[in-house]
């Protein structure tokens, strides 16, 4: 079994709290994975994510770390948003560094929110080599509204559970009506030109700021979406639009994966698995 080790470290005037597995082999690890969470979570992660992605990691000879925010969890100190965790990552990869020391290089791997807080710190620290995103957080109006019409609406067409609620008079279809009509306004709303800029403004939407900060990263990327999530279907759309994230993601360094049924938090074990399978497939292939 790996050994684990559970940290304290400062951050600030605050005092975070995490863990540490490490694989039970004699060699040092040349790169390591920190675990990034996302949401109203903390380090275990939904359905026990993180702890057994960790513990999966180490048992394949890869240290992994995983620890509570500012203000979540066990952690001290006010609770801050995901575009404001920059600190916090940093005190995390430097404690992860002293706890395993020859480890050349690290991994930021995130889910939903967390895996746009990984993304959008990764420029920031030559120690971060690689990143795991697994339905990143690109949320804006226009966009939410693009993929429920497009992925919500549409299937709910042909679901004949609601064609037998419509027959029975247990849907109301005009409250329906007009959420989809309000969808529409939303979706088809002009759009702002893209900042040209190689840092994207603080008050830049936030799939402008995530693609700056990608094309700056420069590093291996390997992006997980869920079929049956709408955060998934918004992050998916913007590659399937001519522009900027369109370039990014068919670059060489980006590989991409799928899980066809999978919901948001990827909360079958399978899907868990197949995530941890692709992880550490994707830390051996470079």
């Amino acid at each position: 079994m790996p050994e684990e080790r559970a940290l304290s470290f400062a951050c600030g005037d605050a005092w975070l709290y995490g863990i540490v597995s490490l694989p039970a082999m004699a060699a040092t690890p040349a790169r390591g994975v920190l675990i990034v969470v996302g949401g109203p979570q903390y380090r275990a992660g939904s359905h026990r994510q993180f702890t057994l992605l960790a513990r999966d990691l180490a048992a394949a000879g890869v240290p992994a770390m995983r620890f509570d925010y500012r203000g979540m969890g066990d952690s001290e100190g006010d609770l801050r948003s995901f575009d404001s965790v920059d600190e916090d990552l940093r005190a995390a990869v430097d404690r992860f560094f002293l706890e395993v020391p020859g480890m050349q290089e690290v991994v930021l791997w995130g889910l939903c929110d967390g895996a746009s807080a990984a993304a959008m710190y990764a420029p920031q620290d030559a120690r971060v080599a690689g990143l795991v995103l697994l339905n990143p957080w690109v949320r804006t109006e226009e966009g939410a509204a693009r993929a429920t019409i497009k992925h919500y609406y549409r299937a709910r067409l042909f679901d004949a559970r609601l064609w037998k609620k419509v027959a029975s008079g247990q849907f109301d279809v005009k409250a329906s009506v007009r959420g989809l009509w309000q969808d529409l306004g939303k979706a088809f709303r002009p759009r702002p030109q893209a900042s040209a800029s190689v840092a994207a403004p603080a008050d830049a939407p936030l799939p402008e700021r995530m693609q700056t900060a990608l094309t700056r990263f420069g590093g291996r990327v390997l992006v997980v979406l869920s079929g049956a999530d709408l955060t998934a279907q918004e992050f998916a759309d913007l590659s399937s639009r001519p522009g900027a994230w369109q370039k990014l993601l068919a670059a060489p360094r980006f590989t991409r994966q799928k899980i066809d049924k999978a919901d948001h938090t990827f909360s079958r074990r399978p899907w868990q698995d197949q995530v941890s399978n692709w992880t550490r497939d994707w830390l051996r292939s470079w």
